[in-house]
């Protein structure tokens, strides 16, 4: 599909209104109508989540929808509160705001919907799109699973009938024990009840909402059994659009919140980054993620203007809109459309939803971040990447949602520099009847030249790992009678301030054990990089080679070896 220009490229929803047509546009309508079933239970449910009142979840789905119809780059995502970051949301609001006072919570969730969209907004711009990509699969994993128990710890209570104000995965295991001999065998049987009906249509029959036939069915039951005053309702829902304004809260409040913004962006935009990405996979087509982020920063700085909260992309209704045959973000402007109708004169419709069966809608949403599979395949993988999986499960769980996201990407950047500050190296040599050069532990028969030594070195070298190579170049030119230390550096991609004055030092300590070192295979720019700091000049300009066969030719040339000592020629690899 030709990709369009101008106004069109940066508002595709234009564009979407001028060509869509036919067929295709009914398509879009019916199947905004369908989403719109399962938007108005799910809104609710999350902004419970989020620690606020249910309306605000509705507000916090119609206005991403109607904005990201309007910027959004890609097809079929569809933006509203989600069950990773509402937990965020009600972590970072419910300590700053007195018990009970529901209006301060909402100007708080305001402003840091309007933070978490200005920091996207930014990122967008300055083409910060690939940050997200610094949070590990593992770590990922891990925190998502955290949040899973944490949350369905927090809704048993609300399905047993009763309330508590745990905040923590171990606090909310303690309350909920402690609060069973409030439970209401009512909203008990109502909540399990929606539950049982939720699972299994969508085992035996998933085309069929689920979620929305036990909203309507449960709703039905309160309000024909007349027991409203008996079980904990939604109750009386404002009608009306959200009104726009600035959340009123203090100078105190904006600077607390920050930090939460930050990391509520980040995780945000990282689970929308990867549903972004995998539906362009499966629908051939291109999304600049810079684009995405910048549109999702819009949608959630017009969310906080609205009286809604930081939302993100949500993969269960994504999945709906695509199983139901929507083809562009007519969709979602549709189902928007239809929420919008509702909050003005339908909002009578859910007074009578019980708070078990949101409590069961949002146990069912969560439990898909429980992946134990994919904890299994890394156990099998690789056991380390599944100890960083638990530990920032643990760190959610224990501490907290915020600390533990915060654990939990400090976790993604400490294990990449931990891998880059030991790296891999080897000893390389030839080995019969395969081309090149290779690690010597590997292939043991492996041969060496004489007086020469192929060192590997597979990470780039910075200030954290330049001790550890200089260390190793060291101890390898004690190692006997070495002549000639050649850094295969192929893998090396850039070598900072601090590791050039390494590489100084070192080369005045070879000199003074009379080792040569040399470098085959160094890239351009990295060797650009050397030539300014100084140090091609220290080492020779004739001790940088365009291969590890040039280099080992060169030494044999200088050393006199003799060839017949090491049985043929090696190869130019």
């Amino acid at each position: 599909m030709e990709r369009p220009d101008g106004l069109g490229r940066w508002m595709p929803g234009l564009e979407l209104l001028r060509r869509r047509r036919g067929e295709d546009l009914r398509r879009d309508v019916v199947a905004g109508a369908v989403l719109a079933a399962l938007l108005v239970p799910q809104g609710m449910a999350y902004a419970q989540l989020a620690g606020l009142p249910p309306v605000t979840g509705l507000y916090a789905t119609l206005v991403p929808l109607v904005v990201y119809f309007l910027l959004g780059p890609s097809r079929i995502l569809v933006l509203g509160p989600d069950s990773a970051v509402s937990p965020l949301v009600a972590a970072a609001i419910v300590p700053l705001a007195t018990a009970g006072d529901e209006s301060a919570r909402v100007a708080l969730a305001g402003l840091l919907a309007l933070l978490v969209g200005s920091i996207m907004l930014a990122g967008g711009f300055s083409r910060f799109g690939f940050v997200t990509e610094l949070l590990s699969m593992p770590v990922r994993l891990g925190y998502l699973m955290g949040i899973a128990v944490t949350v369905i710890v927090a809704q048993l209570p609300k399905l047993f009938g009763f309330s508590t104000d745990a905040e923590s995965f171990l606090r909310g295991v303690r309350d909920f024990v402690a609060g069973l001999d409030e439970t209401d065998p009512t909203a008990l049987a109502i909540g399990v009840g929606s539950l049982v009906l939720i699972l299994g249509l969508r085992r035996v029959a998933p085309k069929l909402p689920g979620v929305f036939v036990a909203v309507v069915g449960a709703t039905a039951v309160v309000a024909a059994l007349g027991l409203a005053d008996e079980v904990p309702v939604v109750g009386d829902v404002p009608a009306g659009l959200p009104s726009f304004g600035l959340p009123d809260v203090s100078f105190d409040d904006l600077k607390t919140l920050v930090p939460a913004a930050v990391g509520i962006a980040f995780v945000a935009f990282a689970d929308t980054s990867v549903l972004s990405r995998s539906y362009a996979g499966r629908l051939h087509e291109e999304v600049d993620q810079n684009h995405e982020l910048a549109a999702l920063g819009v949608a959630n700085i017009a969310t906080g203007f609205f009286q809604g909260f930081p939302v993100s992309t949500s993969s269960s209704r994504t999945a709906v809109a695509e199983d139901i045959g929507a083809g562009s973000q007519v969709t979602g402007l549709v189902g928007g459309g239809i929420l919008a109708v509702l909050l003005v004169v339908g909002t009578g419709l859910v007074h009578d939803l019980p708070q078990a069966t949101l409590a069961a809608i949002v146990m069912v949403a969560v439990v898909g971040l429980i992946d134990i599979a994919g904890a299994r395949r890394l156990l099998d993988w690789r056991g380390s990447e599944f100890a960083l999986a638990m530990v920032a499960f643990a760190g959610v769980a224990v501490l907290g949602v915020l600390w533990g996201v915060g654990i939990a990407i400090a976790l993604s950047l400490l294990n990449f520099i931990r891998r880059a500050w030991h790296p891999h190296d080897a000893v390389l040599g030839r080995v019969d009847n395969l081309k090149g050069y290779h690690d010597t532990e590997r292939y043991p028969d492996a041969r060496q030249v004489p007086g020469l030594v192929l060192y590997r070195f597979d990470a780039p070298l910075f200030f954290a790992n330049a001790d550890f190579f200089r260390e190793r170049v060291r101890a390898l030119s004690r190692a006997g009678d070495v002549n000639w230390i050649v850094v295969a550096a192929e893998p090396i991609t850039d070598i900072d301030a601090t590791a050039g004055e390494t590489l100084r030092d070192l080369k005045d300590e070879l000199d003074a054990m009379r080792v040569e070192l040399a470098f085959a295979e160094l890239k351009d720019p990295v060797r650009d990089r050397l030539r300014r700091y100084g140090i091609e000049t220290a080492i020779g300009s004739d001790r940088f080679f365009p291969t590890l066969g040039v280099a080992v030719a060169a030494y044999l040339d200088a050393t006199r070896v003799d060839w017949l000592n090491w049985e043929d020629r090696p190869p130019d690899a």
